[in-house]
């Protein structure tokens, strides 16, 4: 509403010659001078103004008053003149530069002062607005209802600036927000060497640094009951104060545009401070991955607090201000919470359509999840529909991603077709990361089972080059289903990379420690509920098949040379050249598998010493009734050179196999 200008005299220029004569009328009679004098002063005022000519009815015009300003007594002029004088007062101090301004409710000021000057000038404008001017409002009236029109504005231009004032310093920075999450899941943490995940440090790091360790860690909740107060609570009386004088006023556009004004801010701050900031598309393309993970983390923080907590409380401080104006709360309360929720959405979408790495899937999921849960909570609030529709874009976005990104996934494992073998025969760093990473999806069975659909020509390869059995597919979940899936590309990549050494006795141990590393990590997670009792049974009866495989292939020429085809039972020098032969092939047999075995390794300490004690079971005995029947026949000093170990010296060194270490048996004398 524009400002209206006034004379010297207090009228509105352009007003015409009434108003002029009301104006002056209105003067003299504040004066409560006697008539006389009031005569003398006309005849002034007429010297400067010739509209003021009309000398004898002003002079009476307080003794006899037009019929259309019956309704207006000098009472209720004197209780106008009041109000009037608060607020201009008011604005005279407020808008002057040389003096500091100071809030209504900061002493000296007096607010139910000003409240009440404010209610006084409104009960005249609806006075006088009720009907057309010409029916209700005579030319006192008129004049009145333009000096109300006037005083109304300058209090709203206060009250507006109040409301700012108000809303700003009385508004609670929620970082105790940030504080109050919790970590819902245990974390799993990996570290890449060579491109692959490894057990014992962080997911996903930078391949080419293979020290580097990064932390993913499982999304965070906060409690349901969680309530924050936006505004101070002291604050609440003295901002609907200035609402409702606001809206009576018919200042609703300017009330909305202050309030949706601050508390938008106020919510970009809590973004802020919950680690979220505004960024464009292109912007988030271009960030590292170990921030980009960062501000993912953050963004699926601030999900759960905006929507969860502080959307709510907003809501519930629109309620609280505006009352039974359903219209205007809801228009306000979206105009407040669009801001912080399309910042947070621009930011999911430039991450649903950023470049898909198997590293990002966990994040990924952190989001989908996380806007998902709390969609249903923003449709309750917010009545946008743009924004609701937006929303859903993401949500769908984020899905669609999170497929893509497993199925980048997917052809990681597929496509791995390194030919340089774990020279120990170790677990492969490729098991570590494929059975760590599907341990911790396990987590997003939900997620993943909404999400994720068997292609045909998976199908196809999974019974057709992998020998599965698709009924075994028909009782899992779609998370079963593709986990059994890429467990079977794995077994077969497994045995691929088995044909990479030449030693068959070394291919075995690589298959036997693989075999039984993906059982035990699916034995002792979530996995197990996913693949069943029958395929743990089944992988089990493998890893035996492998260690039964190794003996045969690593002991039975050792074995061989400890049978007694060949060596007679007399002491004649023939049957003495054979057992010379046969403890010297044994020896050689013995310390060369020595030497390669203590290199090779079996990390689990169970199947290690298994192992050992499969070796001794079968070596032992052999050795102790070999040497038992023909040790006797090789006395003399140089029995040694032949009989370089007794059992108890093998049983000892058996226990250096499967370290890793390599060691070497030289000039070893037999015991006394």
């Amino acid at each position: 509403m524009a400002a209206t200008t006034t004379t010297s005299l207090g009228g509105p220029t352009g007003g015409g010659d009434d108003r002029v004569l009301a104006t002056a009328q209105q003067i003299l009679k504040s004066l409560k001078a006697p008539k006389e004098d009031r005569e003398d002063m006309l005849l002034i005022f007429s010297t400067f103004d010739n509209r003021l000519s009309g000398i004898t009815d002003l002079i009476n015009g307080d003794d006899s008053k037009s019929s259309d300003d019956a309704d207006v007594d000098d009472e209720d002029l004197d209780r106008f003149d009041a109000a009037e004088k608060v607020i201009l007062v008011d604005a005279s101090i407020y808008t002057e530069p040389s003096r500091q301004s100071t809030s209504l409710f900061d002493p000296p000021n007096d607010p139910v002062e000003y409240f009440t000057a404010v209610d006084e000038i409104i009960q005249w404008m609806e006075h006088f607005t009720i009907a057309p001017p010409h029916q209700s409002a005579g030319k006192t009236g008129q004049i009145i209802l333009d000096r109300a029109e006037n005083a109304i504005q300058l209090a709203m231009s206060r009250l507006e600036d109040e409301l700012r004032h108000v809303l700003i310093c009385n508004t609670v920075p929620p970082d105790s927000v940030s504080r109050c999450s919790t970590n819902r899941r245990n974390s799993l943490s990996f570290s890449v060497h060579d491109g692959v995940i490894d057990d014992n440090s962080s997911s996903f790091g930078d391949v080419s640094d293979p020290g580097s360790h990064r932390f993913h860690e499982r999304g965070v909740s906060l409690g349901d009951d969680l309530f924050v107060d936006l505004v101070r609570p002291e604050s609440i009386m003295n901002l609907k104060d200035i609402i409702d004088r606001m809206v009576r006023s018919g200042y609703e556009r300017e009330c909305l545009q202050v309030y949706s004004s601050v508390r938008r801010d106020a919510l970009v701050e809590c973004l802020a401070i919950l680690g979220v900031e505004k960024m464009s598309i292109e912007e988030v393309q271009k960030v590292e991955w170990k921030s980009l993970d960062e501000k993912m983390k953050n963004w699926v923080q601030a999900v759960k607090a905006v929507f969860g907590v502080l959307l709510s409380g907003e809501k519930r401080l629109c309620d609280s201000l505006f009352g039974d104006l359903d219209d205007l709360k809801e228009i306000c309360f979206n105009e407040t919470a669009k801001g912080c929720v399309m910042m947070l959405l621009n930011f999911g979408e430039a991450v649903a359509i950023c470049k898909r790495s198997p590293e990002k899937l966990f994040r990924i999921l952190d989001m989908y999840e996380a806007l998902r849960d709390r969609l249903p909570d923003l449709e309750d609030m917010v009545t946008d529909e743009f924004v609701i529709t937006e929303a859903k874009g993401v949500l769908r976005g984020l899905g669609e991603a999170t497929k893509g990104t497993f199925s980048e996934f997917e052809s990681c494992i597929r496509n791995e077709t390194s030919r340089k073998p774990v020279l120990t025969g170790d677990v492969h760093p490729l098991l570590r990361y494929v059975m760590n990473y599907l341990k911790l999806l396990v987590d997003y069975g939900d997620a993943m089972d909404s999400l994720l659909q068997i292609s045909e020509e998976a199908l196809y390869r999974f019974e057709n080059d992998l020998g599965g059995d698709g009924s075994q597919l028909e009782a899992l979940s779609p998370l079963g289903r593709q986990i059994l899936l890429l467990m079977s590309e794995l077994e077969y990549n497994l045995d691929e990379k088995s044909k990479l050494y030449e030693d068959s006795a070394l291919q075995q141990v690589f298959l036997m420690n693989n075999l039984h590393y993906l059982v035990r990590k699916v034995k002792d997670s979530d996995l197990r509920g996913l693949l069943g009792d029958d395929w743990v049974r089944k992988r089990r009866g493998q890893v035996r098949q492998y260690a039964t495989a190794y003996l045969r292939a690593s002991w039975s020429k050792a074995l061989s040379c400890l049978k007694d085809e060949g060596i007679g039972s007399s002491s004649n020098n023939a049957s003495r050249v054979a057992l010379k032969e046969r403890f010297k092939n044994f020896n050689a047999c013995f310390e060369e598998i020595y030497r390669a075995q203590t290199a090779w390794k079996v990390p689990d300490d169970q199947l290690r010493e298994e192992m050992r004690i499969n070796i001794s079971e079968k070596v032992i005995p052999a050795y102790r009734s070999f040497m038992g029947r023909f040790s006797g026949q090789l006395e003399g000093r140089h029995a040694g050179k032949y009989i370089k170990y007794i059992p108890e010296d093998l049983e000892t060194y058996l226990l250096d196999l499967f370290e890793g270490s390599p060691a070497v048996l030289h000039h070893i004398k037999r015991k006394s």
